[in-house]
């Protein structure tokens, strides 16, 4: 009897992954048929090196010849469907879901990509990854999520494309995100090279290790920004993309139980043209341009006044810092400090670190209950404070008070598709009514929970919760402060019978005056295997 229902639950197995297998080819086959041709007609017009980026990312190999390659390749695909009632889907069902999400009530999408790993126990080690999706009541229909190659030789990396990219000290399933980068918003096409992973220092013994990359990209939201902004309202088109980021690790786990990291990570929109109305501004992006960006330099003669006397481009970025103590039994203690900026008052402390991220997250030993546990205090309130002046002849003084996070006067701002790349409790301006590419609140302060753990084998359960207290802008303040919360339960079932599959359904819940009241469900089915 009971190799008969072991046969029957293979049986049943293979049937479901024969059709999703069945499922994934064809809608493989049908985007590569008009990918190219999607992408070279939304882009036809970008300037020299936005086309070399955008070919860069398509350069791999036809999908047709994937059969050929069975080493290390492995698929997935995926369908989910949102149901919500009230002002938007919950916060938490779209947030940091690398921008592959709606806030539109009763979505829905069916994704499958095809992936290849690097071989870190080799020399020389290459991946890539496709990920397509078509969608109901997104942004977009189609979806190039994810599309990019990697190189790997010794300890360097190369990667090109667009590719998912998750916060470099934060939990990605657990923390509210980064101030910088958070994994909220689409995957930026880009060129980045660098050191991806910890490399030790030769002559330390072990003790002192570092990491840090260079990227050039560019945004691909123009569409969406003409389509959203209000007659004469400011956007933007073919604005580039510069990050850079620097860490340290001190620390031998194998002698000492103390794991010290840090380290600098900044970023810059540059380029492109905005507007406004009648008025246009027409940013250089020569090959001085992308030094002056990598090195912030102000701006030539070419350039508005304001970026000549200041910095050329939007840069922001933040200082990082956390300690790791592994503690007997499988504890891990972590907590952890981002410090955000947007110029060099506060990049250098001319005002005090009153605005951050400070957080602490718990790993637990093997248990049914809890594994992982997540707190995290947000501050973006002060800005160097409420008043800003500019020296002149005149009045020689320097205030460089009311930065104004994630804003710019000429970018609209520190978002890709609508939604913040930084921390997405600073909301993102896909949920203005009014037309207005902005962030309305850059200035809040609140808290974040996150607690997951796994009770039984084949279930797994997670837990978010946020409530932040919002002030608007030092520009255009709040009447009242709006609070808010959002919340989220999950589960996700993965059953041993059927090899791959899993099953997760989440509930949201949003309270307050900046998103108002909604709740909402999601059920999303997920297959993964190896080709």
């Amino acid at each position: 009897m009971k190799d008969y229902y072991a046969e029957n639950e293979k049986n049943a197995s293979d049937i479901f992954e024969s059709a999703f297998l069945n499922v994934l080819r064809i809608i493989l086959n049908q985007l590569q048929a008009n990918l190219i041709t999607i992408i070279d007609s939304n882009f036809s017009e970008m300037k020299l090196i936005s086309k070399l980026i955008i070919w860069g990312s398509i350069l791999l190999p036809p999908l047709n010849s994937y059969a050929q390659i069975t080493k290390g390749l492995s698929y997935r695909a995926e369908t989910g469907i949102s149901f919500s009632g009230g002002e938007h889907t919950p916060f938490w069902l779209t947030a940091n879901k690398q921008g592959f999400s709606s806030i539109e009530k009763n979505n829905g999408y069916l994704r499958a990509g095809i992936f290849r790993e690097l071989e870190n126990d080799k020399r020389f080690s290459y991946a890539f990854g496709a990920d397509l999706a078509v969608a109901y009541n997104f942004t977009s229909t189609f979806v190039v999520q994810q599309l990019y190659a990697d190189l790997k030789y010794r300890c360097l990396g190369l990667s090109i494309g667009s590719k998912e990219r998750h916060s470099e000290f934060n939990n990605p399933l657990l923390s509210s995100g980064g101030l910088t980068f958070s994994g909220n918003a689409r995957p930026i096409p880009q060129v980045r090279i660098g050191i991806p992973e910890y490399t030790l220092l030769p002559g330390t013994k072990g003790w002192l290790a570092f990491k840090g990359h260079i990227a050039y990209g560019m945004f691909t939201d123009d569409g969406w920004q003409k389509d959203f902004v209000a007659p004469e309202g400011k956007h933007t088109e073919h604005v580039l993309y510069h990050s850079k980021d620097l860490y340290v690790k001190i620390g031998n786990r194998e002698k000492f139980p103390l794991i010290l990291e840090g380290g600098l990570e900044m970023a810059t929109q540059f380029g492109g043209n905005a507007f406004r109305g009648s008025e246009k501004i027409d940013m250089p992006n020569g090959i001085k341009d992308f030094f002056k960006v990598f090195i912030p330099s102000g701006g030539s003669s070419d350039t508005p006044m304001g970026e000549q006397t200041n910095i050329y481009g939007n840069h922001l970025g933040s200082w990082n810092f956390s300690l790791t103590w592994y503690a007997p039994k499988d504890w891990t203690i972590r907590p952890y400090y981002e410090h955000y900026f947007e110029d060099h008052s506060q990049m250098f402390g001319e005002y005090g670190w009153k605005d951050c991220l400070a957080g602490v997250e718990i790993t637990f030993p093997k248990n049914p209950v809890i594994s992982g546990f997540v707190y995290e205090y947000i501050s973006t309130k002060d800005q160097t404070g409420p008043v800003y002046w500019d020296h002149t002849p005149e009045i020689p003084e320097q205030v460089s008070g009311a930065d104004n996070y994630y804003n710019h006067g000429i970018y609209t701002g520190w978002q890709h598709w609508g939604l913040g790349i930084g921390n997405p409790l600073v909301m993102s301006p896909i949920y203005n009514t009014d037309g207005d590419i902005s962030f309305k609140s850059s200035r809040m302060q609140g808290h974040h929970f996150g607690i997951m753990g796994t009770p039984c084998a084949d279930l797994q359960y997670r837990v978010l919760l946020s409530v932040t207290r919002n002030w608007g802008t030092y520009g255009v303040p709040f009447y009242e402060i709006k609070k808010n919360g959002n919340a989220l339960v999950e589960l996700t079932y993965t059953p041993h019978q059927l090899k791959g599959w899993d099953f997760t359904g989440s509930l949201g819940v949003d309270r307050g005056g900046m998103l108002g009241k909604s709740v909402g469900g999601m059920l999303t089915i997920r297959k993964t295997g190896w080709i």
